[in-house]
Formats: structure tokens, sequence, C-alpha cells
């Protein structure tokens, strides 16, 4: 389903377009945050692509009340969004989403990102990882508790995993990274989110960046 406004009314019909174009279904559209959740309720679909600017009820609120920890059925939110609303994005991320790209991704990429959410993988765009999020934390960090607080329980190597994953690199990166094997970071990460009591690897972005791990003081 897809879930965007546009000023000039292209944004819908170029998502269902591209969506459609390569083997993908859009089974609604919403036009503000308000439809987008009653659609939601109502179509149970796979992937909710979620524009952070909406009318009545922005991306942000709609994506918590879809997929935050009180949605009572949780749904996969991916978020689409440009350079100049980095703080939506980090703000989007804490409320659920299970990942984001650029609007003018190629329309392979946007559908592949709808398919990956949809297997329950979580999505970072690495392209924009670092400035994105990053940007925004080092903003934030000065109000939030230190990396002893929130990551304590985690070993030196699983912050040496949790760091690589807020800067976005993948399960073979960080292989290579830590001279790894994919199986081995695979546990690793598994593991670091069951500790933090995170739902997959997008939410594991916020804490790391918040706390400091990532981004310098």
């Amino acid at each position: 389903m897809v879930a965007e406004a546009s000023p000039d009314g292209r944004g819908l019909a170029g998502l269902r377009r591209r969506a459609e174009e390569l083997g993908g279904e859009v089974v609604g559209e919403a036009a503000d945050g308000e439809e987008a959740l009653a659609l939601a309720a109502q179509l149970r679909p796979d992937v909710v692509v979620m524009d952070v600017r909406m009318p009545k009820l922005d991306g942000i609120a709609a994506t918590r009340a879809l997929a935050g920890p009180e949605a009572a059925a949780p749904v996969k939110v991916l978020v689409v969004t440009t350079f100049n609303v980095d703080h939506h994005v980090y703000e989007a991320l804490r409320a659920g989403a299970s990942g984001f790209l650029l609007k003018d991704s190629p329309p392979a990429r946007l559908l592949e990102g709808v398919r990956t959410v949809a297997r329950g993988e979580a999505l970072l765009d690495p392209s924009v990882t670092r400035e994105l999020i990053g940007r925004y934390a080092t903003r934030v960090r000065p109000r939030e508790e230190p990396v002893h607080g929130a990551l304590a329980g985690l070993s030196p190597r699983e912050l040496e995993v949790l760091r690589l994953v807020a800067d976005g690199r993948s399960n073979s990166e960080i292989a290579v990274e830590l001279v790894l094997s994919p199986e081995t970071v695979k546990t690793y990460v598994s593991r670091l989110l069951a500790k933090l009591d995170l739902r997959d690897r997008v939410q594991a972005v916020v804490p790391a960046h918040r706390t400091g791990l990532v981004g310098g003081a």
C-alpha cells in the first residue's frame, strides 16, 4: 500500500506505476495519514510505503500508530523521503519504521526495498545513513544517555558490530571488516538486538547514534 501526499498529485500515481511495472501490487492509496491508518486496518498490506509529509496526520505519527510499540497489529512501514527532512526520518525510525529510501531511488530499488521489508528484514539506504541519521542524532545526543547506559549489556564485539550496523554496513561488509563469517555476524546482530529489546537493525541505528557510539562526540 502507498501512503503519500504530493502537492502536484503525481506522487501516488508514480509509485503505483513503478510498482506495477516491476511486478508489485498496490492494494490501496492514501492521500493523508488518517486515510492511511484506515486503509491499513482494512486491507492489511504487507508493507506501507509512507511519506513523512502527510496532511491531517503526519507520516511520523501514522508510522507510530501502524508500527510502534503500542500498535495492536503492527504493519511494516517503509519511509520514503528526501535529504531535507533528516530529522523526520530519524523520528520515523524511532516510531517503528522498518527502513527508508530516497524518493528518487531507481524503480527497481524501490520495489526491492518493499520486498526486503516484506520479508521481515530491515532496510537502510547506505548512501544516506551517515548524513541523514548521524547529522540529526549529533544534535540531539547531549540530551540522551551515555553509551554505558543503554548499551552497557553488550560485549565489546557486539558494540563493534552495532557501530558498523549503525554506519549502514551490510552483514557481508561487517564480516569483511571484522574478519568474521556472515553467519557469525548475523548471530551477533540477533544477539545485540535481543539484548537491547529492538525489533530490527534499523531500530539499532537510533541508540547507537543517540549514545555517541557512532558519529563522534
